[in-house]
């Protein structure tokens, strides 16, 4: 009997969930609202409607197979405990809430619990997103083989994925690789994790936008981006502008790739991988963020990693590879 797993992928507005094979095949999948579940008393009804779509789902398949587990990747999701702790974006308090006294530490989800009492002896397995995608790259993408690498999503923000001696590091809290919030400029730019400086507010979709305004203010190059409001711009529209030749946003990604590439740098140095995988929308730009990154990691590069270490995007790029990343999960746990 063919054997499938579950991989469940909750972001801010859509969990996007599949039944998927130890191939990376995906049989079937669907989508519920995340957004229609905002508060923290709405969890337990969102629990029940996953569960409820997903059972929709496996009887939807038109063939008899064996579920052999549940992978999910969200936010602030901790392999060790099977919870989700303080989401920044998800089922938060209302303010009745916050002023009855509840604070946000408290807000802890035993979601790989609840979720499976759905699912009775279906083990569950739940990780953060980054380190979901990192492991759907070691199991079905280009890491495969692989035993160090380091995955970087670069998305509204930046995540990170360490994998050392064919294991993924966790730490001893289940927290390790909080890369996007390393600091690369002192002082520099205000992160929603309340510190200055980390490097995800340069090099996320965000950030790019961030730059590419500061520049239209530095520079005096004709733009398109100069008839635009900042709400208007995201980093796919700077990624078309740079490849017709608009200074700004090429200017925009060579600066988004020296601060990653001199921050992946300091990285190699830690973990001496055999490649750098780049995933997420800014990673579509190709080229034009692929270069500068792996030039500025390579003059920043100590002696004895320098021309060792490869750059490369992806494989699971335009695949369903959140879903996969998270189904990811069961596999390598088998």
């Amino acid at each position: 009997m063919k054997k499938l797993a579950f991989g469940i992928d909750i972001g801010g507005i859509n969990t996007a969930f599949g039944l998927v094979d130890e191939k990376g095949e995906l049989f079937a999948n669907s989508v519920i609202s995340t957004k229609a579940y905002p508060n923290y008393s709405d969890y337990p009804q969102y629990i029940n409607d996953l569960a409820e779509a997903m059972k929709v789902l496996v009887h939807s398949v038109n063939f008899e197979f064996e579920l052999i587990g549940i992978g999910i990747g969200a936010p602030n999701a901790n392999y060790y405990n099977g919870t989700v702790e303080t989401p920044a974006n998800l089922w938060k308090y209302t303010n009745e809430e916050v002023a009855a006294g509840l604070k946000e530490e408290e807000r802890i989800f035993h979601f790989a619990e609840d979720l499976g009492k759905h699912f009775l002896n279906v083990p569950v397995y739940i990780t953060n997103d980054a380190n979901a995608a990192t492991i759907g790259e070691m199991v079905y993408g280009g890491a495969k083989g692989m035993k160090d690498f380091i995955m970087i999503t670069l998305g509204t923000g930046v995540g990170s994925g360490f994998v050392a001696n064919g294991e993924l590091i966790y730490g001893h809290d289940g927290f390790a690789g909080e890369f996007g919030h390393v600091i690369v400029e002192r002082g520099g730019r205000q992160c929603g994790c309340g510190r200055k400086g980390c490097l995800e507010t340069y090099t996320s979709a965000i950030g790019i936008k961030r730059t590419a305004f500061e520049l239209l203010s530095t520079m005096s190059d004709p733009s398109p981006l100069r008839d635009l409001s900042f709400n208007q711009v995201d980093s796919a529209m700077i990624a078309q502008f740079a490849a017709k030749g608009d200074e700004i946003s090429k200017e925009a990604f060579r600066l988004t790739g020296q601060k990653l590439g001199y921050a992946l740098a300091d990285a190699v140095t830690i973990t001496s991988p055999e490649a750098i995988f780049i995933f997420g929308g800014l990673a579509k730009a190709g080229e034009i963020l692929f270069n500068p990154i792996k030039w500025y990691m390579e003059e920043n590069m100590l002696m004895a990693f320098k021309n060792k270490v490869k750059v490369l995007p992806s494989e699971l790029q335009n695949k369903n590879a959140a879903i996969l990343g998270a189904s990811a999960l069961v596999w390598q746990a088998k």
